[in-house]
């Protein structure tokens, strides 16, 4: 915002580097602009449209710039406004479901929608499709109205309509989805009212179907531009086919390498793509970083050059080489934490803000340890991207349980426990028992224990409190016999129907919280070890008061699940993002043991440390410190166990932890599904990873 006004061109144009310059002054048609990490995109967007309306090649009115993020957004716009030294009316800086959205206020009424629809956000939505899932008699143990949601927004996305989805349903629950997808389709134009996801598939088939109207928006907007394409789905790639292709000045700013959301229906191939769809396209290379070091780019390349689906382009810098990349082997997690914690400690003694310090997991419950280590040594810290591990919502849920059943009178807890999971006990019954409480003198576990006592309240209460009184009952009489904290999470999660109904709703987010509260078992379990006051009550007292890349093996990263999917080169595109977010120094760790899923697992070390070049890295080749280990990331490549662990269907198997079991599936990425006589649960582990052995 310190820029000072365009007083000439030549001011303008004298700011960028030659390939910034040349996409900035691109005269028209198509335009490819592949901008690598910490290449100065926004600098590129911001001046290509504020060149486009000084040089009078078009009005602000005529230019669409989309974005991502409402901020993002905003930033642009300023930017641009400072740059032309006037406001820039007229000017369409936003997302591209508020472009959508207002299309539609102008022309929906030629899709039937009258002025002045709704549309509904994430959670009405999930109603919306939760009652109807009732209505038509599904029980949400089997569809869970989030894996319905979000698979009728992939359907979506992928412009399928409900007729088109249901065509090629097979299994029962595609047919599900297909019947929900229609009918909650019906509710919501009966409501005059979209979701998200609709403000995008009604502009384009209001679009597609009037030409009349997309004719008058393609000549409303002489140049169109957009940011970040490697994250578009489908959808948007035919919107903005819709709009640009008359005129085709359509340029898109993105990088290939940085494509990682795929699980939100990005498609990589419309940026890998964009020069089969338009073959006279210009294509700019922004390789010139203004971030890293030369030693961190350099890593970063060798490390993506790996992936065979990307467009090529190397980064470079004249920052210079900096510090060699730092690669630490650790004995587990808490040794990590440890060591982070402690190089943290040290950088800030040499007087470096914590705001300069970033730590980056694969997954949430990866950072466990360290956060539990930096609230130790009162070190401040602040989670992006996700929430502290104690302030997440199934942890929250989880220690709720416990600090009900070590303090019988917490209404808190008793209100946040009752009805999670669902049991049918409404607010109204609720009520009743904390205004019976209260009124009698009586702690809440005797009241809801005595349900059939309370005033006014229905046999369905009392029921549904009787079987949630029965599973809390049983808690306390496992607490009362002395059982260690970890065994107690473990109770609450089985007993509660917890993971049950996450494992029901089939998503990548229930997933994550799945993998959380397992990290919270083993939190219980290195309490049991280690604290100097143990039991459930210093536990619960420890954990209420509550950025290196740390995490770097097999099975945590790359993922596993990505692993099994074979997802690699998206993990490897992480890889990359992490890497290049680096300006000075870099530090990579990895783990010989972690508790992954509850049970110790020994760490191989992921095969990105292998890619990084020996003359990069201090102290060791990590070609050569890894070689040993080439067999394992092949044999879980390729689905399949290491020699030593020759896997079968139906094969008994013995784990660590778990104790006896049968194999009952074999996955692709070398994942064994196991059911395990202990408790009946099916696990499913990375074969090569796991501590499993045939009994």
């Amino acid at each position: 915002m310190n820029q000072a006004p365009i007083d000439d061109l030549d001011a303008l144009l004298s700011r960028l580097n030659p390939p910034q310059r040349a996409a900035v002054t691109h005269d028209g048609g198509p335009l490819l602009i592949l901008a690598g990490a910490g290449s100065g995109k926004t600098r590129v967007l911001t001046n290509r449209l504020a060149w486009l309306v000084a040089t009078q090649r078009a009005r602000a009115e005529e230019v669409l710039a989309i974005t991502f993020t409402n901020r993002a957004a905003k930033e642009m716009r300023e930017r641009v406004e400072v740059l032309l030294g006037r406001p820039a009316q007229g000017l369409w800086v936003m997302t591209f479901h508020a472009a959508c959205a207002r299309i539609l206020r102008i022309d929906g009424d030629r899709l039937g929608y009258q002025t002045g629809y709704s549309i509904f956000d994430q959670d009405d939505s999930r109603r919306l499709v939760r009652r109807t899932l009732e209505d038509l008699g599904v029980d949400p143990k089997q569809a869970a109205p989030a894996a319905v949601q979000a698979e009728i927004s992939r359907a979506k996305n992928a412009l399928k309509t409900p007729d088109e989805y249901a065509s090629v349903a097979g299994s029962w629950w595609e047919r599900t989805v297909a019947e929900v997808y229609a009918e909650y389709d019906r509710q919501l134009e009966s409501q005059n009212a979209m979701d998200f996801d609709d403000l995008l598939v009604r502009t384009v088939r209001l679009l597609a179907a009037h030409e009349d109207i997309r004719l008058r928006w393609s000549r409303r907007f002489k140049h169109v531009m957009v940011d970040e394409y490697q994250d578009t789905n489908h959808a948007q790639y035919r919107l903005l086919k819709l709009l640009a292709d008359d005129h085709r000045n359509l340029a898109v700013v993105g990088d290939d390498d940085q494509s990682i959301y795929s699980f939100r229906s990005a498609d990589i191939r419309n940026i890998l793509d964009f020069e089969k769809d338009y073959p006279d396209a210009t294509v700019v290379k922004l390789e010139q970083n203004y971030r890293s070091t030369e030693t961190i780019l350099q890593a970063a390349n060798a490390v993506v050059a790996n992936n065979e689906g990307r467009k090529s382009k190397s980064l470079w810098t004249e920052v210079g080489a900096g510090d060699p990349i730092r690669i630490e082997e650790l004995d587990d997690e808490y040794s990590e934490a440890r060591f982070v914690a402690g190089e943290i400690a040290g950088l800030a003694d040499e007087g470096v803000s914590h705001g300069e310090i970033a730590v980056f997991s694969r997954t949430n419950a990866a950072s466990r340890a360290l956060q539990d280590r930096l609230t130790r040594l009162d070190i401040a810290f602040q989670v992006v991207g996700g929430t502290k591990f104690y302030e997440r919502a199934e942890i929250r849920d989880a220690v709720a349980y416990l600090q009900f059943v070590a303090n019988p009178s917490d209404q808190a807890a008793f209100q946040r426990i009752v009805n999670s999971p669902r049991r049918g006990i409404g607010r109204t019954s609720v009520n009743k028992v904390l205004a019976w409480a209260n009124s009698s003198g009586q702690s809440v576990w005797d009241v809801a224990a005595a349900a059939d006592s309370i005033p006014g309240l229905g046999s369905a209460g009392v029921k549904s409190l009787g079987r949630f009184m029965a599973i809390m009952q049983g808690l306390r009489d496992k607490h009362a016999e002395g059982s260690d904290v970890a065994t107690l999470v473990d109770e609450v999660l089985l007993r509660s129907g917890y993971i049950e109904s996450l494992e029901a709703e089939g998503t990548i987010e229930a997933e994550g919280r799945i993998e959380n509260l397992r990290e919270l078992v083993e939190a219980g379990r290195e309490h049991d070890r280690n604290a100097e006051e143990r039991g459930l009550e210093p536990f619960l007292a420890q954990v209420s008061l509550v950025v290196f890349v740390i995490g770097f093996e097999e099975g945590m990263f790359p993922h596993s699940r990505s692993i099994e999917e074979g997802n690699i080169e998206e993990e490897r595109r992480l890889c990359y993002v992490a890497i290049t977010r680096a300006e000075r120094e870099l530090c990579l760790t990895w783990a010989r043991r972690r508790m992954v899923f509850g049970s110790q697992t020994g760490g191989v070390p992921s095969r990105f440390l292998s890619e990084i070049p020996a003359e990069l890295v201090e102290g060791f080749d990590p070609a050569d410190r890894f070689a040993s280990k080439q067999s394992n990331w092949s044999s879980i490549d390729s689905g399949g166990s290491s020699s030593d662990q020759p896997f079968r269907l139906g094969e008994d198997v013995l784990h660590d932890q778990f104790g006896a079991g049968v194999i009952t599936a074999i996955d692709p990425g070398g994942v064994v599904a196991v059911r395990f006589s202990s408790d009946g649960a099916e696990r499913r582990l990375v074969a090569a990873l796991a501590p499993l052995r045939s009994a």
